[in-house]
């Protein structure tokens, strides 16, 4: 693990291609990635940003989200993780890091392509921490296709349900219950300006996701919340060798970027941390990128 503290060569300070060839099952597991992905499990240091917060993060068993989660619970917050059973065993992790934290965590396993379980996991998130202050809907699906022919509906339906129709139940779920200075935080990526051929779906829910969040933002800041998107580049995570890339992509994976590299989720963490903070209390509808270089537009 990279001492992130110390100054150094970003290029350098994480493994670089060329990976194993490591294709999983979905939804995947960080434990059978090669390297394993940098969550900040050692190397994230809090300083209380967060302290007495409550949080709720889909996705919060892996990648980015486990990141943030770790992150969360270092700098104060009780965390809730959202993910899908079959992804037990990371969340388990999860679960550890934040209670060792002293912090209270909440394990909601289940899927949300599921309507009624998005507003269920807000009501036991509310319930169980006794309040909601930061909502970072970051759960996704995507799956490479090489050709439109490829795309099926079942295809096209379960990526819209997972990207696009759980983040507007949970958020409408979640809004109730959100006091001002509270902080709403999606996940984009990259894939909204620069949409890669082979992610047909992914990419239009990615930039779906960047407009819903904006036109949120607009609502929320009347009732004094925050909305805002960070858009990741290449990052090192299962959804990559689970098949968000062809299995001889994931051993090259990061190339493209200026650095060489794919970024390692604790180094995106600090983002989802400031905007969650009051510290950015002037921040609002506003796009994060965190691409190695190639910027958003």
């Amino acid at each position: 693990m990279s001492d992130r503290l110390t100054m150094q060569d970003p290029r350098d300070q994480y493994p670089k291609p060329p990976f194993p060839l490591q294709p999983q099952a979905v939804p995947g597991k960080a434990s059978r990635m090669e390297p394993v992905p940098d969550h900040g499990e050692t190397s994230y240091q809090g300083s209380g940003k967060l302290k007495g917060r409550k949080a709720l993060i889909t996705g919060g068993d892996s990648g980015i989200g486990r990141a943030a989660a770790i992150a969360y619970a270092r700098e104060g917050a009780d965390v809730a993780i959202a993910y899908l059973p079959a992804e037990q065993a990371d969340a388990d992790e999860v679960i550890r890091l934040i209670e060792a934290e002293g912090r209270k965590a909440l394990a909601l396993p289940g899927d949300v392509t599921d309507e009624s379980w998005c507003r269920e996991l807000v009501a036991k998130t509310v319930d169980t921490l006794g309040g909601l202050d930061i909502l970072v809907i970051n759960a996704g699906r995507q799956q490479n296709r090489k050709d439109i022919s490829q795309v099926t509906t079942e295809d096209f339906d379960k990526t819209l349900k997972t990207n696009l129709y759980a983040l507007h139940w949970i958020a409408q779920a979640a809004v109730p219950h959100l006091p001002a200075g509270a902080a709403v935080i999606t996940t984009a990526s990259i894939q909204a300006y620069e949409p890669s051929a082979i992610l047909l779906d992914y990419a239009t829910t990615k930039a779906g996701i960047v407009a819903y969040t904006k036109a949120l933002a607009k609502q929320l800041l009347k009732k004094g919340i925050r909305a805002n998107v960070v858009a990741p580049g290449p990052f090192w995570t299962p959804l990559q060798s689970s098949g968000g890339q062809p299995p001889e992509k994931v051993t090259e994976f990061g190339t493209e970027s200026a650095y060489g590299r794919p970024g390692q989720p604790v180094e995106i963490a600090p983002v989802y941390v400031l905007l969650a903070s009051q510290e950015a209390s002037f921040i609002s509808g506003e796009v994060y990128g965190v691409t190695g270089g190639a910027g958003v537009a």
